[in-house]
C-alpha cells in the first residue's frame, strides 16, 4: 500500500531528525529513535505471474522500515509483519516516554505513558459489570487513549497548549501511526475507540475517563509514600470531576488512604 510506505518511509527519516512541531509560543521538538544506526537501503523486486499486474512491476529502495519478510509482495497487506512491527516499534516510544506532570514536580524515575495505560486496562478488567458497558472495549479504549502521545509527546497542562491544537495534533499523529500499521480494520479499530474515547462519546468513554483520573491519584498517592512529596495539584485537578459510581468509590478509597497516612506521620 502506498501510504503505509510513505508513513513508513517519512517516520525511519524521523529516526535520524527531529520533528519539530510549532505552536504560537511553543516548539515541540520529537525525535523518533527507532535505529541506533541509519538503515541500510535494501532492494526489493517484485514480480507476478499476472500480466496486468507485470505492467506495474518496479525496483523499489525500501529503507529500515519495512526490511523484514514481510517487505516483498505481501508489504501491501495491512497486516504484513513488516507494518505490524513497524507500528509496535513506534509505540515502544510509549514505553520510553515518562509522564511530564511527575518530571515536573521532581519524581525520579517516574511512569511511563504505557504504564498509565496498562494500569487504566487493568481497572476496566477488575471493574464489577455495569448495565450496558461493555468491559472489553474499556480495556480497549484505556490501552489506546494516549497512543498518539508515541509521536506528539505527553503534553500538559503547564505546556500552555489549547485543548483543540493538542487534539489536533494528537489527531495527526494518530493518522500517521495507523498508516505505519498499513491501514485496514485494525487501524480503523484504533482510530475509532480513539475518537470515542477524545469525545466521551459512550458510557465506556466516560467510565475510562474516570479511570485515566483515578490512576493519577492512586499513582500520586504512590510517590507522596515513597518520595515523601506532597502532590495535592493532582488530587485538585480530579476532585469533583469523576462522573461514575465506580470511579467515585475507588477514588474515595483512596482519598481516604491518604488521609489515613496523613493523619500517622508525626507532626
Amino acid at each position: 500500500m502506498a501510504s503505509a510506505a510513505a508513513a513508513r518511509a517519512n517516520l525511519s527519516s524521523l529516526s535520524h531528525t527531529n520533528f519539530q512541531r510549532l505552536n504560537s509560543s511553543h516548539k515541540f521538538s520529537i525525535k523518533i529513535p527507532f535505529f541506533s544506526d541509519p538503515p541500510t537501503p535494501r532492494i526489493v523486486s517484485l514480480h507476478s505471474n499476472n500480466p496486468s499486474l507485470d505492467s506495474m512491476k518496479m525496483d523499489r529502495a525500501v529503507s529500515g522500515f519495512g526490511s523484514g519478510s514481510g517487505s516483498s509482495a505481501h508489504a501491501h497487506s495491512s497486516s504484513s509483519p513488516a507494518s505490524a512491527i513497524d507500528f509496535l516499534t513506534l509505540c515502544h516510544r510509549l514505553k520510553s516516554t515518562k509522564r511530564k506532570g511527575w518530571i515536573n514536580h521532581g519524581i525520579k524515575g517516574p511512569e511511563s505513558i504505557a504504564d498509565h495505560m496498562y494500569r487504566m486496562a487493568l481497572m476496566a478488567l477488575i471493574a464489577d459489570d455495569l448495565p450496558g458497558v461493555n468491559r472489553e472495549r474499556c480495556v480497549k479504549i484505556a490501552i489506546v487513549h494516549d497512543i498518539a502521545e508515541a509521536i506528539v509527546g505527553d503534553i500538559t497542562p503547564s505546556d500552555g497548549v489549547p485543548k483543540e491544537k493538542k487534539s489536533r495534533m494528537e489527531q495527526e499523529a494518530l493518522d500517521e501511526m495507523c498508516k505505519v500499521l498499513g491501514g485496514g480494520m485494525r487501524a480503523e479499530e484504533i482510530k475509532e475507540l480513539w475518537l470515542e474515547y477524545e469525545n466521551n462519546s459512550s458510557l465506556e468513554a466516560n467510565l475510562v475517563k474516570d479511570f485515566d483520573k483515578v490512576e493519577m491519584i492512586l499513582q500520586a498517592l504512590e510517590y507522596e509514600t515513597e518520595h515523601g512529596k506532597v502532590l495535592d495539584e493532582f488530587f485538585l485537578s480530579a476532585a469533583g470531576k469523576i462522573q461514575t459510581e465506580i470511579g467515585k468509590k475507588w477514588a474515595a478509597e483512596i482519598t481516604s488512604r491518604r488521609n489515613l497516612r496523613s493523619a500517622n506521620q508525626p507532626n
